[in-house]
C-alpha cells in the first residue's frame, strides 16, 4: 500500500497533495511530517513524497499524478486535450507559482484573474487536478494569503470568488483539517520521543538494523523498545531488519528461549527479514581472534580475576600484557583445548591500560568454557565475548546502523577500535534511550532471583515487566506499540511512571470490553417487596455504545445481591437506583451487633427518576448460576522508586504484592476464555487468566487504568 508523505513543516506546505488524496477517498495514506523535507523517508530536498513497492516519488506533481492514475475519478478531465491543459496547470504551479519575488507574482495573480473571469475551473467544467494543485500552491504562498486578507483588489475578483469556492469544497476542509490535527496535536512530554530524526548516512533500501537478544531469559519491556525501533527504521528506510541470537554463554543459554523470544516479537507484531546467530560465526571469529594475537593487538591473561579487575580499576597493566607473540598463541591454543592452565586463562584487546574510558582498559574478548553449546555442541571450549563479536558480526552481516542503548556509550569508542583494528567495514552506531520505570527492575539477574526464590510465580507473573507478564495484567500489544513509538529513539534517560502506559491500554480496550457484574463474597441479601417480582431474563446490551458486542442474559429476580459497602451507605426510605433495573426504596435495613448490614428489603420504584439518586448500585439476581470468581491485585515488588547501586533488593521488598478476594459474577462469564478482557461495572477493568470450570472459580485480573489509585504502592 502506497503511503503519501508531506512535511508539515515545509515552506511552503504541500496542501494540494493532501487535498487531492481527500478527493480521491485515499485521506487515510496520508502522514504529516513534522520536518521541513521528506529526507528521512529517502526524498531529499522533497516536501511531498508517495511511497509505493521501495520506490520514492519525490515531487507535487508527481505525486499528485500517481493518485489521479491510480482512481478512475475524472480529475485528469474527460479527454486528451483536457489531460494535458492539467499537466499544463501543473507545470505553472511548479514552476510560476514557487516563488516569493512581489512583481512576478503579482503578474501571476492578474493572469490567473483574468483567465477566470469567464470560468468556474481551470480545465472543463468541474474540478480537475489543476484546480486542486493550483489552490494548493496558493495557500502556501505568504504573499497570496497577505493579499487575501488586506488587498483583494490586487488579486482580483475572479481570483478570489474561483479561490474561495475551491476552498469550500469539503475535500479541502478535511485536508486541512487534518493538517491543522497534525500541527495541533500535543508537543511530546518530556517523557515521550518521536522517530523523525534521519540515521546517519542512511540510504533507501540499503538500511541493515539488528535485534540482537541473548537467548537466556525472556523479553522485558525494555527489550520491547529496541526490537520495535530496529524494526521502525528499516520498514523506514524500505530496508532489512536482522533477528540475531546472541548465543555466546553456552552457560545460560536454552533453545527455549529462543523459540520464547521469537513468540513474544510476533505478539508485537514484529517481523524480521531473516534469523542468525552469532554461533554462526564462530569460525570466523576465532580467526580474527588469531589475526589480532599474531598482530599484537591482543594477549593471552592468566591473572586472576579479582587482581585484574583491581589493576583495571587503577590503570595497572597486567603481568602478561607483553608477553611474546608464540607465547600468546600458545596459551590461546590451551584456552581452545580447554586444558587445566587454559581454563585459568582469558584473551584481551591490547588497547589502553589508563584510559579515562575504563572500557578501553584492556577489555576481555575471550573466555573458556566447557559447557556444551545448545547449537554447537562441544565444538568449542572458548566462547567470543559480546565487546568483541558484536561489531565483527554486524559488519560481516552486512548492518548498517546499530541501534544501541546509551548504557553502552562507553563501549563505542570500544566497538569502533574492534572495527579499526580488523580493518573491516565500519557500521553507523545509533544511540537511544534505555527504558527504565519507578518501582521495576529491568535486570535479567535481580528478576530471576525473584523467579529463583518463589516471590513470583514464573516469568509471566503479572507482577513482572516482561513482555509475557505484562500481557498477563492486561496490557494490549496495541498500546505495548504505541507507547514504544511515543517513546521514540529519544535519548533523555528518564524514570517513566506506568501511568501513561496503562491510561493508553485503557483507551483501546474501553470501547471494546463486555460489561459484567460482580459481587463480593460478604454481600447482602436484599428482598424485594411490595410487588411478586418472578425469575426472569432479559437480553441486554454487553456494551451500551458498542452494539456490535452483542447482547448478554440479565436475571432479575426477587431477592438480589448486594455489595456490603453499598449497603451500608443505605438510609432507611433512601431512594437508590438498581443499574439496568431502575430505581428502589431501602424500606428495611438489618445489622448485626458490629454494624455490619445482614438483609436488606427493597420496594421498586422503577418510574422514579434515576438523574435524582445519588447511589447507582450494582447487584445480581440470587440464583444458582452465578459464577463464583477470584478478582486478582497486584502491587509493585519494591518499595523505592529507583534501586541505586549497592542497594539490596531484599531491603526493599514490598511486604505484600498479591491481592485477591472472593465474588460471584453474572452467569456470563462462564464462557469467556483466558485472556478476555471485560469491564466489571463499578469495579475496573479485568482480564481472565483462569476460566471457571465446575470445579474451580475463574480468575480475574485487575488491569490498572493509569488512575493513581490503580497503580500506586498498595502499602
Amino acid at each position: 500500500m502506497a503511503q503519501v508523505l508531506i512535511a508539515a513543516k515545509a515552506t511552503p506546505v504541500a496542501y494540494g497533495v493532501a487535498t487531492v488524496a481527500y478527493v480521491l477517498g485515499k485521506g487515510d495514506l496520508v502522514q504529516w511530517r513534522e520536518t521541513l523535507t521528506l529526507e528521512a523517508d529517502g526524498a531529499p530536498g522533497s516536501t511531498a513524497a508517495v511511497l509505493v513497492n521501495g520506490d520514492v516519488l519525490g515531487t507535487v506533481n508527481s505525486v499528485v499524478r500517481f493518485l489521479a492514475r491510480q482512481s478512475r475519478n475524472e480529475l485528469y478531465g474527460h479527454n486528451a486535450l483536457e489531460a494535458t491543459l492539467v499537466d499544463q496547470w501543473l507545470d505553472f504551479a511548479q514552476d510560476t507559482l514557487a516563488t516569493n519575488d512581489f512583481k512576478l507574482l503579482g503578474a501571476t495573480f492578474g493572469e490567473l484573474n483574468r483567465f477566470l473571469a469567464l470560468r468556474s475551473y481551470l480545465v472543463g467544467y468541474a474540478p480537475t487536478l489543476a484546480d486542486f494543485v493550483i489552490c494548493g500552491a496558493l495557500k502556501g504562498s505568504a504573499i497570496f494569503a497577505r493579499n487575501l486578507k488586506t488587498k483583494r483588489d490586487v488579486l482580483g475578483a475572479n481570483l478570489v470568488r474561483w479561490y474561495e469556492h475551491i476552498s469550500s469544497l469539503p475535500a479541502v476542509n478535511e485536508a486541512l483539517a487534518s493538517y491543522a490535527a497534525a500541527l495541533n496535536a500535543k508537543t511530546p512530554r518530556a517523557d515521550q520521543g518521536k522517530f523523525d530524526i534521519p540515521l546517519m548516512d542512511a540510504k533507501p533500501g540499503q538500511v541493515v538494523t539488528r535485534f540482537p537478544p541473548e537467548p537466556s531469559g525472556y523479553l522485558h519491556i525494555g527489550h520491547a523498545k529496541a526490537a520495535l525501533l530496529n524494526e521502525y527504521f528499516a520498514k523506514q528506510y524500505n530496508g532489512t531488519m536482522i533477528l540475531r541470537f546472541d548465543d555466546t554463554n553456552p552457560t545460560k543459554e536454552k533453545s527455549e528461549f529462543e523459540e520464547s523470544i521469537k513468540e513474544d516479537l510476533k505478539l508485537m507484531g514484529v517481523t524480521w527479514d531473516r534469523i542468525t546467530h552469532t554461533s554462526d560465526h564462530f569460525d570466523t571469529l576465532y580467526e580474527y581472534a588469531l589475526q589480532m594475537l599474531k598482530t599484537g593487538k591482543a594477549y593471552v591473561d592468566d591473572t586472576d580475576q579479582m587482581t585484574m579487575r583491581d589493576q583495571r580499576m587503577h590503570g595497572v597493566a597486567s603481568k602478561c600484557r607483553d608477553l611474546s607473540v608464540e607465547e600468546n598463541l600458545r596459551r590461546f591454543e590451551e584456552m581452545k583445548k580447554g586444558t587445566e592452565f587454559g581454563q585459568t586463562c582469558c584473551m584481551r584487546a591490547k588497547i589502553s591500560v589508563d584510559d579515562p574510558n575504563k572500557a578501553m582498559r584492556d577489555p576481555v574478548i575471550y573466555r573458556c568454557n566447557l559447557t556444551p553449546h545448545h547449537i554447537t555442541g562441544d565444538k568449542w571450549k572458548i566462547y567470543p565475548t559480546y565487546d568483541f563479536c558484536c561489531p565483527i558480526v554486524d559488519s560481516i552481516e552486512g548492518v548498517t546502523h546499530a541501534l544501541r542503548t546509551n548504557e553502552y556509550r562507553d563501549r563505542n569508542p570500544q566497538y569502533h577500535w574492534m572495527i579499526d583494528a580488523l580493518g573491516i567495514r565500519k557500521v553507523n552506531i545509533w544511540d537511544f534511550s534505555r527504558l527504565a520505570f519507578v518501582y521495576t527492575l529491568l535486570s535479567k539477574r535481580k528478576l530471576t532471583w525473584f523467579v529463583n526464590e518463589g516471590i513470583v510465580t514464573g516469568w509471566d507473573d503479572p507482577r513482572f515487566p516482561t513482555v509475557r507478564g505484562i500481557r498477563r495484567r492486561g496490557l494490549t500489544i496495541e498500546a505495548l506499540k504505541q507507547y514504544n513509538l511515543m517513546q521514540g529513539a529519544s535519548q533523555n534517560t528518564l524514570l517513566l511512571e506506568w501511568d501513561k502506559l496503562w491510561a493508553l491500554n485503557k483507551k483501546i480496550i474501553d470501547p471494546v470490553a463486555p460489561r459484567h457484574t460482580s459481587i463480593l463474597e460478604d454481600h447482602v441479601k436484599a428482598t424485594i417487596v411490595g410487588q411478586t417480582v418472578e425469575l426472569h431474563a432479559k437480553d441486554l446490551p454487553k456494551h451500551k455504545k458498542n452494539p456490535e458486542l452483542g447482547n448478554k442474559k440479565t436475571t432479575f429476580g426477587p431477592v438480589v445481591l448486594i455489595e456490603q459497602e453499598d449497603a451500608k451507605s443505605f438510609d432507611q426510605d433512601e431512594e437508590i437506583t438498581l443499574m439496568d433495573w431502575g430505581n428502589a426504596f431501602v424500606r428495611k435495613i438489618n445489622k448485626d451487633a458490629s454494624g455490619n448490614v445482614t438483609g436488606l428489603e427493597l420496594e421498586l420504584h422503577l418510574e422514579g427518576d434515576f438523574k435524582k439518586t445519588k447511589k447507582k448500585i450494582t447487584w445480581l439476581a440470587d440464583t444458582p448460576d452465578l459464577v463464583p470468581a477470584l478478582l486478582f491485585d497486584y502491587d509493585y515488588l519494591i518499595t523505592k522508586k529507583k534501586l541505586e547501586e549497592g542497594d539490596d533488593v531484599k531491603d526493599f521488598l514490598t511486604p505484600v504484592s498479591e491481592y485477591k478476594v472472593p465474588a460471584v459474577c453474572d452467569a456470563n462469564v462462564r464462557a469467556l476464555k483466558a485472556g478476555d478482557i471485560i469491564q466489571l461495572e463499578r469495579k475496573g477493568f479485568f482480564i481472565v487468566d483462569k476460566e471457571a470450570t465446575i470445579a474451580d472459580p475463574i480468575h480475574l485480573i485487575r488491569i490498572p487504568d493509569g488512575k493513581a489509585g490503580s497503580i500506586a504502592l498498595k502499602q
